[in-house]
């Protein structure tokens, strides 16, 4: 069997800014793979794809440049969703591209994996769902006997703990669907799941392993799941006195000097400078042509291509962006005095309007956010859950207690 698969990429997110400011949410990174690439490969995977179409928006160019016209002999195909009108409209614009097919349809910026897709993809109507413990952030399904009844969306009361997950199996039958606009003002492509269950039965198929990434600590949770499932792999240069301990995986032409400790699992990329004297603790992802200098301590954190941490730095459960420079002497807090829930700032866009929320992050670990080109002063202390908008700086000795925008 054969299918065609869609990729939903062409959101703006603004609850991941500062780091989708630069890039669509789509070309994040986790364990140094974007989300993209990462269900590309799942959808590899499978052997049931040959063509997979992406719905380009936002900071699309970025991807078609990225990725070009196939990924791993899978034929890709960018539709450009020139308006986002949400996902039944971003539905809508694959319509004579899917033709007559069976397909897939998917979020393209949460990742999914192989042997749920399959299972999915084996049924004729399908959606994924996982059982989650915070019901009324999602969509949720009434079930009976393995089939959806109804879909609703973020219930205030409880309906169902049964997540809609944002994956489908479809056909064109979903097209001849009469939608409206929903209360957002989008067409939304729950509804159409909505329409088919009422005249199909639709089958419920709960996945294994799941991660959305509704906001910048979601990578974090992601990062670490993935780099649990790596093995060993060093082809860079490592000198005397260097310590790995666990998987660790190092790229070509990286240097690890004299000193330094790497705590597995972790991943580091091509081309960096580790040390002398650095330590690297558990799940930290490191990208291409980063530099890590001494006496710098690593705990949990992205780091995304070209950044720089050259000496006398602490940054823990914190995501950097690229080309990205940490003056000496830096810290992050990440954790409160009183050990409680950290809260952030966060942008939200609501009828076209950006506006402010403080937001929790369930998180009792979590340091900063940094987006791409930003230079921090020489000892810059960062408050937990701050964030610092790309291209901007900080004085020597500033301590962050708001975001820097």
């Amino acid at each position: 069997m054969s299918l065609k698969a869609v990729l939903m990429a062409a959101g703006k997110s603004t609850r991941t800014y500062p780091l989708t400011l630069t890039r669509p949410k789509p070309l994040l990174t986790v364990a140094n793979k974007t989300i993209l690439q990462h269900n590309l490969e799942e959808l590899k995977k499978t052997g049931l794809f040959d063509e997979v179409i992406v719905i380009i928006g936002y900071k699309g160019e970025m991807i078609k440049k990225q990725f070009g016209n196939s990924f791993d002999g899978m034929k890709l195909i960018y539709i450009e969703q020139k308006e986002q009108l949400g996902t039944g409209h971003a539905l809508l614009t694959v319509k004579d591209a899917v033709g007559s097919s069976e397909f897939m349809i998917m979020n393209g910026d949460d990742l999914f994996f192989s042997q749920d897709i399959k299972k999915v993809a084996s049924e004729k109507y399908a959606v994924m769902v996982k059982k989650v413990d915070n019901p009324s952030n999602y969509g949720v399904y009434t079930v009976e006997k393995g089939f959806a009844k109804k879909l609703v969306e973020k219930p205030k009361d409880f309906v169902s703990d049964i997540a809609n997950l944002g994956c489908y199996k479809l056909d064109k039958k979903v097209f001849g669907f009469k939608i409206e606009k929903s209360s957002r003002g989008e067409f939304e492509i729950t509804d159409f799941i909505s329409e088919l269950i009422k005249k199909e039965k639709v089958k419920c198929i709960e996945a294994e392993n799941w991660f959305p990434i509704g906001y910048p600590w979601d990578l974090l949770a992601a990062n670490e799941f993935l780099l649990s499932k790596i093995k060993k792999d060093v082809q860079g240069e490592i000198e005397q006195n260097v310590t790995l301990k666990g998987e660790v995986i190092i790229g070509k032409g990286t240097v690890v000097k004299s000193g330094v400790y790497i705590e597995g699992p972790a991943v580091i990329g091509e081309d960096c400078v580790l040390g002398p004297n650095a330590y690297i603790r558990p799940s930290t992802s490191i990208g291409n042509n980063v530099k890590i200098g001494h006496e710098v301590e690593i705990k949990n954190c992205i780091i995304m291509d070209n950044s720089a941490v050259p000496h006398l730095t602490y940054l823990g459960d914190s995501i950097i962006g690229e080309n990205v420079n940490i003056a000496a002497g830096c810290v992050t807090g990440n954790l409160r005095h009183d050990k409680g829930i950290i809260r952030t700032s966060m942008k939200k866009e609501v009828e076209g309007e950006v506006k402010e929320e403080l937001v929790e992050t369930g998180l009792t670990k979590f340091g900063t956010v940094i987006g791409d080109n930003a230079r921090l002063g020489v000892k810059t202390i960062i408050y937990p859950g701050r964030k610092i908008w790309p291209g901007k700086s900080t004085l020597p000795g500033e301590v962050v207690k708001k975001n820097v925008e």
